[in-house]
């Protein structure tokens, strides 16, 4: 993982940017205080980490990319960045008031390998809080008409929602439910389904630079035919009967919140 975005760290941030209405949304579901000391876990590059320091709040952004963090650190010196994965995060025993993750849980290598870890570091009745999105609700894009090899490969790396609690069960941490996210129109962090409701957006060479799905050496042929069919499906109108066939109600992204129980 941390070689596939040490090469997609270059520009990463022209497109990548916390937005702020997930911001919020982290902020809610975490309910951090201000005495505390969160956990960004796969910050990237510390956009939402910044963001979230920025509200008053203290954080530490871990992530396996040295070149992630370079940049994270270009951006705020007054947040600790260590490099560090969910499963060996470097860091004491209930040592956080509360864990963010936001679209890296399918780069962990073990679910509870990582939750044994998570929870290790997090303190009594500390919340968790995971953004990322199911493979039943990625089978509901219309990027899988355009783009079905590269979506498929996506899809295949995502924890079922179903392995996600059963490794937090396995692992005493308390599932408290989740929420779905349905894109917005003015999405400001340009990942995977961001052209949801603006498909122009994925002809855009910097914008597909910062979705790893994209810039995979693996599907550039694919991407390369997905992205003419559809321009021509959005210049004749068949693109609006395509994207109605995969109209849903299951969200688009979801938070997972959990719990470390006060032991």
């Amino acid at each position: 993982m941390d070689v596939k975005y040490d090469k997609i760290g270059i520009d990463y941030n022209l497109t990548r940017k916390a937005d702020p209405f997930l911001t919020q949304q982290l902020l809610h579901h975490l309910n951090p205080k201000k005495n505390g000391i969160y956990l960004d876990i796969g910050c990237g590059t510390g956009n939402y980490t910044n963001e979230l320091q920025k509200k008053g709040f203290q954080f530490i952004g871990i992530d396996p990319s040295e070149k992630m963090l370079e940049e994270a650190r270009s951006k705020n010196k007054d947040i600790e960045w260590k490099i560090g994965t969910a499963e060996h995060s470097g860091l004491p025993d209930n040592y956080v008031d509360g864990i963010v993750g936001s679209l890296t849980i399918h780069h962990w290598t073990d679910l509870k390998t990582a939750f044994l870890e998570l929870k290790r570091v997090l303190k009594p009745n500390g919340n968790m809080v995971i953004f990322t999105s199911t493979p039943e609700q990625m089978e509901g894009y219309w990027l899988n008409h355009y783009f079905p090899k590269m979506l498929l490969d996506s899809i295949n790396q995502m924890p079922t929602l179903e392995s996600v609690k059963s490794a937090m069960k396995d692992t005493g941490i308390t599932f408290l439910g989740t929420e779905n996210y349905f894109i917005k129109p003015d999405l400001q962090d340009q990942f995977l389904y961001c052209g949801k409701q603006n498909p122009e957006l994925y002809f855009n060479e910097q914008v597909r630079h910062g979705i790893s799905s994209f810039s995979s050496l693996a599907n550039q042929k694919e991407v390369k035919q997905g992205l003419i069919d559809l321009k021509k499906d959005i210049h004749s109108g068949k693109f609006d009967e395509i994207t109605q066939t995969y109209q849903n109600n299951l969200g688009d992204y979801l938070y997972i919140l959990g719990k470390k129980s006060n032991e």
